[in-house]
Parts: C-alpha cells; sequence; structure tokens
C-alpha cells in the first residue's frame, strides 16, 4: 500500500476497468471459438441446471460487490473514528479492494454472456469451456471474499501501528541510504550571493508537496549552468503564489514545465519522500489515544514504540541530503531536509504535552529517550540531552508529590511493566529491571 495518491486513484479504476474489459471480450469471443474449434466439448450438465448456476453465480458476485463496498466504507468510517483521518486514504484504497471489485465485476458479467450460450440455437447443450471458465472465475470470487475479510485485520491496532511504522523504515532506507559517521555529515555551504534569474511560483488550489525529483532538477541546473534551490519542503502545502524554487545565476530560463514535473504536488501528504509523515501519524494515534474522551494510554505508549524504532533508523544515518553536488564539487540543487531535531520535536512534543499527566506514557518516553541515547552517534545525543530535561520538567510541573515524580520518572519499556528493584548483597541474579536502570544511564530518573 505503498503509493501515491494519484496512483491509488488509478488503481481504484483502472483496475477494475480492466477486470471488466477481460470478461467482456472473454464472453463475447470465448464461446465463439469454443464453438468453432471444439463443437463436440459440451457439459454434462442440463440446460436448466445450468441457467440456474449461471443466474445465481451473477447474482451473488453482485451482492459480494455490495459488500466491498461496504467494506470500504466501514474502514474508512472506523480509521478515521479511531486512529487517523490521514489513514483513510491509505486503508481504503487498497490495491486488494481493486482486485476485488474487478473479480467480482468480471464474473458477473461473464456469467451472464455465458447464459447466452446455454441452448444456443436449440441444441440442448452446454459449452464446456465457458462452464469451467464460469466456475474458475466463481471460485476466484470467493478466495478474494476470503482475502477481504482477512483484510479487515489491518485495522486491528497493532497491525495499524506495524503498517505506519514499516512505510516509515521503507522511507527512511531509501531517502537515507549513507549510515552516520563523523565525518559524513557536510556543513552548508556559506552564504554567497546569488542573483535569482527565476522563480517558479504555485498556481492554483493548495496543494502538498509529493515528491521533488532531485536528479531531474540537478540535469536542468547543470543545462543552465545554475544552482537551483527549492523553496519548499515534502509535506508543505504549497498556496497560490507560493514559491517553489528559485533559479539561481542561470544562463539561460528554464523552461518552466521541465521544472513543474520534478516537483509532484497532490492532495494528500505520502510516505513517498517523507519520513515525518509516518511519525506524523503515529503521533496523531498517540495523541488520539490520551484525549479526554479516549483515555486510552497503552495505546500511545504502542505507538511510541514504533516511533522509537523510526528514530533509532533515523538517528543511524546521514540526514544530510539537502545539496546535489556535481563532478567539480558545487551545489546544483539545495532542498531543505528535516534534520535530526526536527524529527524529535515531531515525535516528542505532542505526545509530551498531552501525556503528562499520565505516569505510563511519561516511563515510556523516559525509556525512548535513554534507550535512543545509548544506541545513536555521539553527535546525536545533545538533542536527545534536551528531551530528557524538559521530560524531567514536565514531570516535576504535572506530580508535585516527590514519590510520583519518582514512579513518572523510571525508564520503563512497557510503561507499566518492570520497576526497579535493588539487588541484595551476595544476589548473583539481576532483575531485568535493574539491569536497563543501570544501562540507560543518568537520564532514568528525577532525584
Amino acid at each position: 500500500m505503498s503509493h501515491t495518491p494519484g496512483r491509488l486513484m488509478s488503481t481504484a479504476w483502472t483496475v477494475p476497468s480492466l477486470y471488466v474489459a477481460g470478461a467482456l471480450a472473454a464472453g463475447l469471443a470465448l464461446p465463439r471459438l469454443e464453438r468453432h474449434l471444439w463443437p463436440q466439448l459440451t457439459s454434462g450438465v442440463s440446460v436448466a441446471s445450468a441457467t440456474a448456476i449461471y443466474s445465481a453465480v451473477a447474482a451473488g458476485t453482485m451482492g459480494l460487490t455490495a459488500i466491498v463496498f461496504s467494506l470500504t466504507f466501514v474502514m474508512v468510517q472506523f480509521s478515521a473514528t479511531a486512529y487517523s483521518p490521514r489513514l483513510v486514504l491509505w486503508l481504503s484504497r487498497d490495491r486488494l479492494i481493486a482486485h476485488a471489485l474487478g473479480v467480482f465485476s468480471a464474473t458477473f458479467i461473464y456469467a451472464i454472456a455465458a447464459l447466452a450460450w446455454v441452448d444456443r440455437g436449440g441444441a440442448g447443450s452446454v459449452p464446456l469451456v465457458t462452464a469451467v471458465m464460469v466456475v474458475v472465475l466463481l471460485a476466484g470470487s470467493v478466495a478474494m471474499f476470503i482475502g477481504l475479510i482477512q483484510r479487515t485485520a489491518v485495522l486491528q491496532l497493532h497491525r495499524t501501528l506495524t503498517f505506519i511504522g514499516d512505510e516509515g523504515r521503507r522511507v527512511i532506507a531509501t531517502l537515507y541510504p549513507r549510515p552516520h559517521a563523523a565525518e559524513s555529515d557536510r556543513g552548508s555551504d556559506p552564504p554567497r550571493l546569488a542573483v535569482p534569474t527565476q522563480i517558479l511560483t504555485h498556481r492554483g488550489r493548495p496543494l502538498a508537496v509529493q515528491r521533488i525529483d532531485v536528479v531531474a532538477l540537478a540535469a536542468l541546473a547543470r543545462g543552465a549552468d545554475a544552482t537551483i534551490e527549492v523553496a519548499v519542503a515534502v509535506g508543505d502545502t504549497a498556496m497560490e503564489s507560493t514559491p517553489l524554487l528559485r533559479v539561481l545565476d542561470g544562463t539561460h530560463v528554464i523552461d518552466e514545465r521541465l521544472l513543474l514535473r520534478a516537483i509532484e504536488l497532490g492532495a494528500e501528504r505520502t510516505f513517498e519522500q517523507d519520513p515525518k509523515y509516518a511519525l506524523r501519524l503515529l503521533v496523531d494515534i498517540a495523541i488520539r489515544a490520551l484525549s479526554p474522551a479516549v483515555n486510552d494510554p497503552t495505546t500511545a505508549v504502542q505507538a511510541l514504540d514504533q516511533i522509537g524504532d523510526l528514530l533509532l533508523h533515523l538517528g543511524r544515518r546521514c540526514l544530510d541530503i539537502g545539496a546535489s553536488r556535481d563532478e567539480h564539487d558545487m551545489a546544483r540543487v539545495i532542498v531543505p531536509w528535516p534534520a535530526w531535531e526536527d524529527f524529535l520535536r515531531l515525535a516528542f512534543e505532542e505526545i509530551r504535552s498531552y501525556g503528562a499527566t499520565s505516569v505510563q506514557v511519561m516511563r515510556r518516553m523516559n525509556a525512548l529517550v535513554a534507550d535512543l541515547t545509548a544506541m545513536v552517534p555521539d553527535r546525536r545525543r545533545t538533542a536527545l540531552g534536551y528531551w530528557q530535561t524538559r521530560l524531567n520538567q514536565t514531570v516535576a510541573r504535572h506530580f508535585p508529590d516527590h514519590e510520583e515524580q519518582d514512579a513518572a520518572s523510571v525508564a520503563d519499556r512497557q510503561g507499566l511493566g518492570l520497576s526497579p528493584r535493588p539487588v541484595a548483597a551476595g544476589d548473583g541474579v539481576q532483575s531485568p529491571a535493574s539491569v536497563l536502570q543501570r544501562s540507560t544511564g543518568p537520564h532514568t530518573a528525577i532525584r
């Protein structure tokens, strides 16, 4: 389900249309071909039985088609109210739903076409190949129906969080292929005097920036011996007259149509080049669960599990991909990409604020910060120290009782799982909680 909305919309209509076109072609051509090549092949089923079977298949698949629409509606409603409205697009336009709708429609159309060849010309026979094809399509419809029933499992919280996490991990691996190293992060180029020779602005209704084709922009920049500075980030919403990019020191004007093709806009944000979108969805689920109307901190803790894993993947990769350089080390394309601090703020700020009074959420966030501090490179730990301080301040402000402060300041990966217990002298076995407390260092609790 990792596709842009435009491709999803195309799948939603194109796939069923192809199934319908194929069923029409087969319904018109196959019986005629069978009658011409294999007139002796007939089914042992009587004309009356074949008519009843074909009619039942056609009527039944129409009922299954109605179920597909009902299931889509339920997925839309449930995901919008239980998780986030931004998940509706990805759950309701699943490829399986498009293929199921196509198979059901194809079965209906072919069964109707097959009825026309039962007792054709008063022969009192039923074409065998046509009958077999009806049975095959019926079996395919049943298989699709079973698949749709199983697909509803994606509405389970764990499956939804895992789906979002998988999409985020895929984007991170694609967008940030280089691992982090002390010498890998290049500082930004010093500011230079540059003359904007061309400014491209957005015209039309507000649209989200879904993708930036850096390779295409770099080729255009080299052709004009210029530097292209992209003025919007992936995930931004471009409104009327919003600058999209600037061409600096160009030797000639670049065709605007070519520049526009390099910036893909759409009605919705997508996962394609936007790891912040995966974090945004997980944070949405967490803060919705922390609302007074729901009051489900355990769901927030489960969302933090996926958030922590995404942050770990980001923390171990080189995030400095803002400039595309040519063979002479000249920046040809400059694109604003989020920094490590931006990811941390998105991941922590709202959950910390809405979950400030939840012992379970505070403990899980303490464990998350402590785990990341132990596993990311040194240069990434300063920002984590800032968020540890913010967590400490939040706990102190919302838990006036010192015992409650101590309880909320424990680093606990389950939220309310294992508590630190002192190890008795001479005891050779250490509890998992004490190991966690010691391994996570000085950021485990407020004292």
